[in-house]
């Protein structure tokens, strides 16, 4: 597949290492390198640093890039590419898939039932029958939850208690993201436990950003929540420019988003995870079985809170809320 405008820049931004790395690792002579299957989706602004998180891990674990391993890349524009990108990775027998999150995982382990697979930042790996438990995953996949349907309740929790006033919070979800409709499903029960009714929104492409907006004005809702996914982190700063100019406060997972403008997010350090996520590629290429590795949680979340968006929008934030934030933009 010829490689795309989201390919390019995100390769430049790379500094082209991405395909220099097996280049390398090739010139070593007689050397057992370890190679590691990436199955990335684009375009995904940030993606180089979730990486270098990853690789940042394996360095701690005393493994030299080029020497010890290399990563063969295959980046998806759009996830109907990924199952053919799986494949790809599965036939040049790579020692391990890393598939960061849902939407990767399902083609990966659709492509092997043998090859292990590692994931950094899963949203439900139990509910999506992507493993058997967390104890006792089962099966060739295993790696990092970001517990993404218990943290979308707890999102609402928060933009409530934020933001007495809230009664009634727009939900923008995205159709392809497999755990979306578990993560609404959670929602809808958290709705109901805090009296606040919710407008769903389904957004499939960035055409149909100003019409949910436009939905949203409408029907009058105080705030609105971006389920977490690969296509709301890509468009961040669309979604922060479409709620300041309709006025609407917006709680989302990942801070880049309140650092793009969003008023307010709450969730799992991603970086940590993917940190901790080489862990698991090293126990693996050392002999250990998918099956054998519990999946692990966060223990680290953030807080943060973009107080000038809150000033341009007139919300005010009580101070004992503001207190608890591990970051608050000025």
């Amino acid at each position: 597949m010829a490689v795309g405008i989201g390919r390019r820049k995100f390769i430049a931004a790379l500094g082209g290492t991405a395909f220099a790395w097996p280049l390398a690792a090739r010139a070593q002579q007689g050397r057992r390198v370890a190679r590691i299957g990436f199955l990335g989706l684009l375009p995904i602004s940030g993606s180089a640093s979730r990486i270098e998180a990853f690789r940042a891990g394996l360095r701690d674990l005393g493994y030299v890039e080029g020497n010890d391993f290399v990563i063969e890349y295959r980046w998806a524009e759009q996830p109907n590419e990924l199952p053919k990108l799986a494949a790809e990775l599965v036939d040049m027998n790579v020692d391990v898939i890393f598939a960061p999150s849902s939407i990767q995982v399902e083609p990966a382990r659709q492509a092997t039932k043998t090859i292990p697979i590692v994931f950094a930042a899963h949203a439900d790996p139990v509910g999506l029958g992507h493993v058997a438990s967390l104890a006792r995953p089962g099966g060739n996949v295993t790696g990092l939850s970001m517990m993404l349907t218990d943290l979308t309740a707890k999102q609402l929790e928060i933009a409530k208690e934020a933001m007495p006033h809230v009664t009634r919070v727009g939900v923008l979800w995205n159709p392809p993201t497999p755990s979306h409709a578990l993560a609404l499903e959670a929602l809808k029960a958290a709705g109901k436990k805090l009296g606040v009714e919710l407008q769903m929104l389904p957004v499939s492409t960035v055409e149909e950003f100003n019409p949910a907006f436009a939905t949203m004005t409408e029907g009058r809702v105080d705030c609105f929540l971006a389920v977490p996914s690969a296509f709301a982190y890509s468009h961040r700063v669309q979604l922060a420019d479409l709620a300041l100019k309709h006025r609407l406060g917006g709680i989302f997972q990942q801070k880049e988003s309140v650092e793009a403008g969003g008023l307010m997010s709450y969730g799992a350090d991603t970086l940590d995870l993917y940190r901790r996520a080489a862990s698991y590629v090293d126990r693996i290429l050392k002999g250990a079985k998918p099956a054998d590795l519990p999946v692990e949680q966060p223990t680290k979340f953030e807080l943060v809170i973009n107080l000038k968006t809150a000033k341009a929008l007139d919300f005010s934030i009580p101070e004992s809320f503001l207190v608890r934030a591990d970051d608050v933009i000025e």
